[in-house]
């Protein structure tokens, strides 16, 4: 379990395998003494499991295998030596939920539509940016307006609303400490709808169910 709070943000340095099985190797700032072999990792959405931690100075190379279902319905197969990825160690019980829980578990691809730049009330710190996106339409009832989206690990407040259409907005401090400062029109990133939304809009059709039998 996560809670879409991007603690680093890590490089792809190896990429081998195929579309069966494709193991990666990340490098990142964490420390190797505090990743064990089957912690789980939220590598830009998706929840992997370490197989193998290196240490090296400044950090830790960790390894994760992605199988056939992840490389499909991710951005992961689409990984190659130097990119960019969000990561988000698992959480412990007593740490502070100042996301929204997140599984790991990616529903499908936004596609961003539009970034634009919000006026009034930039400073020396930079500005905020809205991001329109495109979610596929089979998961777009999931979205409202003031609820919660995981995209590319990161737990984001939606905006707007508009059929498949909908809005988010980054503040400078998560442009600059995530991979949203290089996201552009036409990128895809991995979303994972509310979970309280998903078991909320299936409890409400297995209750129009049994009434319709």
């Amino acid at each position: 379990m996560f809670t879409g709070l991007v603690s680093d943000v890590g490089t792809v340095l190896k990429v081998s395998g195929d579309e069966r099985l494709r193991r990666l190797e990340i490098r990142s700032s964490y420390d190797p003494a505090t990743i064990a072999i089957g912690a789980s990792i939220a590598c830009a959405g998706p929840c992997l499991t370490a197989v193998t931690v290196e240490s090296v100075a400044g950090g830790a190379v960790f390894a994760v295998d992605a199988a056939a279902e992840t490389l499909a319905r991710t951005t992961v197969g689409l990984w190659r030596e130097g990119t960019r990825i969000n990561l988000e160690r698992s959480l412990k019980i007593g740490d502070e939920l100042g996301g929204h829980l997140v599984t790991g578990h990616v529903d499908g691809l936004a596609e961003i539509v539009a970034r634009d730049p919000v006026t009034g009330g930039e400073g020396d710190w930079g500005a905020s940016e809205r991001f329109t996106l495109r979610a596929p339409h089979h998961l777009a009832r999931f979205i409202a307006a003031k609820g919660s989206v995981c995209l590319d690990g990161t737990s984001l407040t939606v905006n707007t609303v508009e059929g498949d259409l909908f809005s988010v907005l980054l503040i400078p401090h998560t442009l600059a400490v995530t991979t949203w400062g290089e996201r552009r029109a036409g990128d895809r990133l991995n979303l994972e709808v509310d979970l309280i939304a998903r078991y909320a809009a299936r409890l409400t059709e297995s209750r129009a169910e049994a009434s319709g039998a």
